[in-house]
């Protein structure tokens, strides 16, 4: 088996199964162990008492510890599971938990329905796909905020593990996770975090750059597919993707905003830090549930995309 064999049916897998709740209460997830990880290596490296250039080197070798870890484990765990009769299977079984298509489709509809309902529902269930304060969201500010999150979302928790598997097999995916789940655990700008977690933030930040352009790439091919206005998708994120604050995230937000005629980002507020973001797309404001139904079939679409450059690629490489 290829690797983008391999990341095929590691895509088909999780969108079968996802990863199911009672093996996630029993052993934890490889993004928990990678969290607990860092954590440790946090508590015991980053010391408030060293100076800022101390702090940001122990953040580094700390990221740099990180990626070994992954990467070791990764190949061993590879090079066992290949070892097995029909061990690809496995690997591909494995795999299939670095990816996020079917529960952030699932996580991103649960919005929808809240919101239909009733503005305390939506509420509570964009509350647990977003960090932002929720209480403070009216209708249009909720669904904005689970279309932002799908489209950031599509990209790093699924083109970009799908394209690292693919291209590097699952020690190169499973690097990934784990800087992508460093950046959101330590590469904030805040006290603690500024010097430490800068490491983390530009490694991330550089995996990133194909994945992100990628992901915009295939949301403009769905708009296509779907009906929707794929050149006002495109144009937009040529246009608004640098706005952002992130050099990535920017892509397939503006370009899912040109899609869906919306106007996404624009201020937030995170508990007591007020975010000043800027506007990506030329749309209306007042987005609503039904807003995030059409982002979602153009989600599907964009995922059969993906899909079908894997099927590209493993035909290639059996050849």
């Amino acid at each position: 088996m290829t690797n983008p064999a391999t990341a095929l049916l590691a895509l088909a897998i999780e969108a079968l199964c996802g990863y199911p709740d009672p093996l996630f209460r029993r052993v934890g997830h490889p993004v928990t162990w990678a969290g607990a990880l860092i954590l440790a290596l946090d508590k015991r490296l980053n010391l408030e008492s060293d100076p800022f250039a101390l702090r940001r080197a122990k953040g580094a070798v700390a990221l740099v510890a990180l990626a070994a870890t992954a990467l070791v484990a990764g190949s061993i765990i590879e090079n066992l599971a290949l070892s097995l009769p029909y061990g690809w299977i496995a690997l591909a079984v494995l795999a299939s938990s670095l990816l996020a298509q079917r529960s952030l489709y699932a996580h991103v509809a649960d919005v929808a329905r809240g919101l239909s309902r009733s503005l305390d529902d939506g509420r509570r269930e964009v509350g647990k796909i977003v960090g932002r304060d929720v209480t403070l969201l009216d209708e249009a500010g909720v669904a904005r905020a689970a279309i932002e999150s799908l489209a950031e979302n599509f990209s790093d928790g699924v083109v970009a593990p799908a394209l690292f598997l693919a291209l590097f097999g699952l020690p190169g995916a499973l690097l990934y996770k784990a800087v992508n789940t460093a950046d959101s655990m330590i590469g904030h700008k805040s006290a603690r975090y500024f010097a430490f977690g800068w490491a983390a933030a530009r490694c991330d930040d550089l995996f990133n750059l194909m994945p992100a352009r990628m992901a915009a790439g295939l949301i403009v091919a769905a708009a296509w597919a779907t009906g929707a206005p794929a050149r006002d998708a495109y144009e937009t994120a040529l246009r608004d993707a640098s706005k952002h604050a992130s050099p990535n995230a920017g892509w397939p937000e503006a370009a899912m905003a040109g899609a869906l005629g919306l106007s996404l980002g624009g201020p937030r507020r995170y508990h007591d830090l007020e975010i000043a973001g800027a506007t990506l797309g030329s749309g209306r404001r007042d987005a609503t549930a039904g807003d995030i139904f059409r982002a979602l079939r153009i989600y599907k679409a964009a995922l059969a995309m993906l899909w079908l450059i894997m099927v590209v690629g493993a035909l290639a490489g059996a050849r």
